[in-house]
């Protein structure tokens, strides 16, 4: 599989991937603070080695993501990258109050109106400094029912209208996400940590939505927020220490990893792509050796008895 056509660059250099994007929660100060100018060498890196598809949101660190993803850019041929981010949240300063359009705060509250998809927009465009967003995805939305009622409808309109070239949601509750395939018209949903070795609840009610709907799937969280990156140094699940169960499973694959000369990580990396129909997969990084890794990962030989034996763990 690939990115489709309508969240590929409209002009993407020689080398382009099309199977990764980065995920730019990590340089919004994700789990720990991150310095702008390490912000940009990993943007740097990506954009060096072929990666071009860039996912942040304003709720990775209530903007500030999007400040440095778009300074990262800046001089870059807009042509020559895609860029997603997210509405349904508005960001807010320390004392409750919405911050101005365009800046940054200390958090972020839910806010699914057709007015504040319109605003978040706004601001996010301000932020990363650019003229347009190729995927505009309703973030993780609390109630389904007010989405289809108020967000969805202003995300077709801007869709409709030219605005962004593509729609979508993105949301670590599969059941909830296989809903808003059914009943919106997305042409993506992105789902974060449903469709890795150690959980796979996402394929049991989403990818048969997806497909059904014609809905491409892009999966994140491929580590599980760390276990599958490395059991043991990271014990990370849904970003909580993992029991001894998990990481014991986790263990064990990346012991079967090992017997095949392959990486845990640059498994979990590919684990998604082998299902329809995930079009491709997000990976965060916050530092140049990170997007090595899963850049590396692309290109990995795997065999095919190890995804078998996995699937066994």
């Amino acid at each position: 599989m690939a990115f489709r056509a309508s969240l590929r660059p409209l002009n993407p250099p020689a080398g382009t991937s099309p199977l990764f994007g980065l995920g730019c929660a990590p340089i919004g100060n994700l789990y720990t603070e991150v310095a702008d100018d390490d912000a940009t060498a990993t943007v740097a890196a990506a954009l060096d080695r072929g990666i071009r598809f860039f996912d942040t949101a304003p709720h990775y660190g209530a903007g500030v993501s999007e400040i440095r993803l778009g300074r990262a850019l800046r001089g870059v041929d807009r042509a020559s990258v895609a860029i997603a981010t997210k509405v349904g949240r508005r960001i807010v300063a320390a004392d409750g109050r919405t911050v101005p359009t365009g800046g940054t705060g200390t958090g972020t509250v839910g806010d699914l109106s057709a007015d504040g998809v319109l605003r978040s927009l706004e601001g996010s465009l301000m932020r990363l400094g650019t003229d347009r967003i190729d995927l505009l995805y309703l973030h993780d939305p609390e109630d389904i029912d007010e989405a289809l009622r108020t967000a969805v409808p202003a995300l077709q309109r801007l869709r409709d209208e030219g605005v962004v070239r593509a729609i979508g949601a993105g949301m670590v509750r599969a059941g909830d996400l296989a809903r808003l395939v059914r009943e919106a018209d997305l042409d993506v949903a992105m789902i974060a940590g449903r469709l890795t070795p150690l959980d796979r609840t996402g394929e049991e009610e989403l990818l048969p939505a997806a497909r059904a709907r014609g809905t491409g799937i892009v999966a994140a969280g491929v580590f599980n927020s760390g276990i599958l990156a490395d059991p043991v140094a990271a014990p990370s699940f849904d970003y909580k220490p993992a029991g001894p169960a998990l990481r014991a499973r986790a263990e064990r694959m990346a012991e079967l990893c090992r017997e095949h000369g392959v990486e845990l990580a640059h498994a979990a990396a590919r684990y998604p792509l082998r299902l329809d129909p995930v079009e491709a997969v997000v990976v965060g990084a916050r530092t140049p050796t990170e997007v090595d890794g899963f850049v590396a990962a692309e290109r990995a030989p795997i065999p095919e008895s190890l995804w078998a034996e996995l699937d066994a763990a």
